[in-house]
């Protein structure tokens, strides 16, 4: 109780009270959150245009794009012989001549189909082997030995064997088909290590079963990895589909460069590289859409596609 001349509540009430002094300083203002404060009166923040910046980053392209071409021409006209290193302005018009001609069209369509072929062959089977293999703990530690034995060895000295026993368009798909092969691989191995394994036991105790773990939790993580895969091999293929035609004559661009290159026409052999080349870019970048459709739920595809 309280005594005389004492507040009700005792002497803590009091002691508590005589602590609550008032301040007299000015309040400072709080700082607005950039972030979270908008301009006007529940107006959204205003964002930076993506599109200016995605025309500016392409501005710089075209402008390097260009300082290439200059370059070339200059250095082929000050320092090398037309019939070894012919001019752009040269070369520039015989591809188009060739973008007319049914000749070209047939030699790529030839080349891709090759390409494509291993590609495919590259993705079911490196799917297949990397989730048989990075699904068993013991398995995976038994083979690592082996496929980093395996992994480095160049596709193309298998040539010497496979001519023997297979047709020439053939092994262009096989060398395309192993190369491919070990990057798809080794993607999908990556990819499950890095699987939660939390999140697979508590799938497991909602009784679900080992395909539906599959499909629910282990193939969302593996995914990314695989459209990197996709975006690597892409340039591959190409490349080694080229190789077919360079080196055993397998009918397509590298077969068609080779035959400029043998006859003397060199402009014609560097408009057939300078297409080439766009054909690649070309595949890059279709590539790099299907990635984006394909993993538009992923945080670092629209962190990437947002810059």
């Amino acid at each position: 109780m309280a005594g005389p001349g004492q507040p009700p509540g005792g002497r803590e009430a009091g002691r508590v009270r005589a602590t609550r002094r008032p301040d007299h300083r000015r309040a400072e203002p709080r700082r607005a959150d950039p972030a979270v404060t908008t301009p006007g009166h529940g107006d959204p923040p205003a964002r930076r245009p993506v599109g200016g910046r995605w025309g500016h980053r392409q501005l710089l392209g075209a402008v390097g794009l260009a300082g290439a071409a200059v370059t070339y021409e200059v250095l082929s006209r000050a320092f090398f012989s037309p019939l070894h290193v012919p001019p752009l302005t040269a070369v520039v018009p015989e591809a188009v001549e060739l973008l007319t001609g049914a000749r070209f069209w047939t030699a790529t369509g030839r080349t891709l189909l090759a390409a494509v072929q291993g590609l495919l062959i590259a993705v079911v089977a490196g799917i297949l082997v990397g989730f048989a293999v990075g699904s068993v703990p013991w398995l995976l530690r038994v083979t690592s030995s082996t496929l980093d034995f395996l992994r480095p060895v160049p596709s193309i000295v298998l040539i010497p064997v496979l001519i023997l026993v297979l047709d020439v368009g053939q092994i262009t798909v096989l060398l395309v088909a192993v190369s491919c092969f070990w990057v798809v691989l080794f993607q999908v191995l990556y990819g499950l290590r890095e699987v939660d394994q939390v999140a697979v036991d508590t799938a497991r105790s909602f009784r679900l079963g080992r395909l539906r773990r599959v499909v629910h939790v282990t193939w969302p993580t593996v995914l990314p990895y695989l459209g990197t895969a996709l975006r690597l091999i892409v340039s591959v293929a190409l490349a080694l589909a080229l190789t077919g035609g360079l080196v055993m004559g397998a009918a397509g661009l590298g077969e068609l460069i080779w035959s400029s290159q043998e006859s003397g026409e060199s402009t014609g052999m560097y408009a057939l590289v300078l297409l080439t080349g766009g054909i690649g870019v070309v595949l890059d970048l279709l590539a790099r859409l299907a990635e984006r459709r394909l993993l538009h739920w992923h945080v670092a595809t629209r962190r990437e596609w947002a810059r």
